[in-house]
């Protein structure tokens, strides 16, 4: 019996198939159902009952598993406290919210170079549905999107919140938000969901809103007068400061925006850990320092 079978043997009953965990280990089925194979002539037991639905484990399948996870559980403890970081290797899948993106990214990215400078880097920008749905499917191991996320595999470090607040063209004047287009964040996102709430609540309609999944787009259509928006304060603020934005107060806002650090926790990550709890310490001082140009 090899940590290799387990591995397999854990990413298939997880995944509930060959397809899908050959995919995401990144070897061929043929590989993969020879290594569950192996493992159960060892054991002489069948770990698995085949259908047409996928793979589900017999009670031995069950009570393996319990012993496969302890085990990996182990291996991530010991390379936790063996490894120094500066020592640690592989590669980081990152994924990140726009927001982020234009806010503390850079600053995170120095962190993570100093404190772990032999791991590399893929770097996604992406909006918060399609964030979600790489990290569940393994294809990141670490997404700062909006949440928080309720799957229980997934851990969550709540980051900063983001203030909203109206913004406009500064030649524009006795803005009526039940007649003014609004630009606002994706259709499918929570404060899309939020903004038409609060408009049917006050107005009884929705009227006319144009979503973005780019901040920046929204940043420049509010500019260019095409409509109103509720956006992120201090990311808006440059614009202000250039005269090319205004405040405004409609007599309500907006909830502030909340972002999370999230990671998968199957099996435990306590890399993935710290590196969230870096961008936490981030986003903080980031936060300290007030107003400023990003």
């Amino acid at each position: 019996m090899t940590l290799e079978q387990l591995k397999t043997f854990l990413r298939v009953a997880k995944l509930g198939g060959i397809r899908k965990a050959a995919l995401e280990m990144n070897l061929s089925q043929p590989a993969l159902s020879a290594r569950i194979s192996s493992l159960e002539e060892e054991l002489g037991v069948s770990l698995f009952n085949r259908g047409k639905q996928g793979m589900a484990l017999t009670p031995e399948g069950v009570r393996l598993r319990a012993h496969a996870e302890r085990i990996e559980s182990y291996i991530t403890q010991i390379r936790a406290d063996l490894t120094p970081s500066q020592e640690v290797k592989g590669t980081l899948r990152l994924g990140v919210a726009e927001t982020i993106a234009r806010s503390w990214l850079s600053d995170f990215l120095r962190e993570i170079r100093q404190h772990y400078p032999k791991l590399e880097l893929e770097l996604s920008v992406d909006v918060t549905l399609n964030l979600r749905e790489q990290l569940l499917s393994h294809h990141i191991d670490l997404a700062i999107l909006m949440g928080p996320l309720s799957e229980g595999n997934v851990d969550n470090i709540v980051l900063p919140p983001y203030p909203l607040a109206w913004f406009a063209n500064p030649k524009q004047e006795n803005i009526d938000l039940n007649h003014t287009p609004i630009i606002t964040f994706p259709r499918l996102s929570r404060p899309y969901q939020q903004l038409v709430a609060e408009l049917m609540y006050r107005y009884g309609q929705v009227g006319q809103l144009f979503s973005s999944s780019t901040l920046s787009t929204s940043l420049e259509m509010i500019s260019a007068g095409i409509g109103v928006g509720a956006l992120p304060e201090r990311l808006a603020q440059p614009l202000v400061n250039e005269g090319k934005l205004k405040r405004f107060d409609p007599g309500w806002s907006l909830p502030e925006l909340t972002f999370v650090a999230a990671h998968l926790n199957d099996p435990p990550n306590v890399v993935m850990n710290d590196i969230a709890q870096l961008a936490l310490e981030v986003a903080k001082e980031w936060e300290n320092k007030g107003y400023e140009c990003v």
